[in-house]
């Protein structure tokens, strides 16, 4: 997307989408929350609307939430996922320009890029305010961030490239 218009537009429905996928998810309870329903807005925003949009999106979309629904709970939850969120829509956004030529292939090293570096940022975070209560370990991270999350990195590594791609071919 090239004009602002169009970005914003894109933008606060992505963010849209995120306040409201989760109320969606959440009526399978056996797996609502592994799906990661805020987290296919954020992504999408990042690579169709540029780093800039992505990383607002996703910075606004938890703490947001959670002030209108009461989830996330905001310790240490949102504000976690406040900077994991940011930071894939900044780096999908930043990304995906430079990989674009690449066609599936760049979209697929933008998205995993993304993703891995996000569950990064969520892991720093996530320690930090974990500093002087529980702990915070690596088995911990690799549940949380990669186990327990399957069936959401599933389907973001399924619909983001089609969604992607279904945009771009409208252009």
């Amino acid at each position: 997307m090239k004009n602002k218009v169009q970005k914003l537009t894109a933008s606060g429905l992505c963010l849209a989408l995120a306040l409201l996928l989760p109320f969606l998810t959440g009526q399978i309870p056996q797996i609502g929350g592994m799906l990661c329903p805020m987290h296919l807005p954020v992504l999408l925003c990042g690579f169709l609307c540029g780093g800039p949009w992505g990383l607002a999106v996703g910075a606004v979309a938890p703490l947001l939430r959670n002030l209108l629904f009461g989830m996330p709970p905001l310790y240490p939850t949102a504000i976690s996922m406040c900077f994991e969120l940011a930071a894939y829509g900044a780096i999908a956004g930043f990304l995906y320009p430079k990989m674009k030529e690449k066609g599936l292939t760049g979209t697929y090293i933008t998205l995993l890029t993304a993703m891995l570096l996000g569950r990064i940022v969520w892991a720093l975070v996530r320690m930090i305010l974990m500093v002087g209560g529980a702990a915070f370990s690596l088995p911990i991270f690799l549940a949380d961030g990669f186990i327990n999350a399957i069936p959401g990195i599933i389907v973001q590594l399924l619909l983001i490239p089609l969604l992607v791609h279904a945009v771009e071919r409208r252009k």
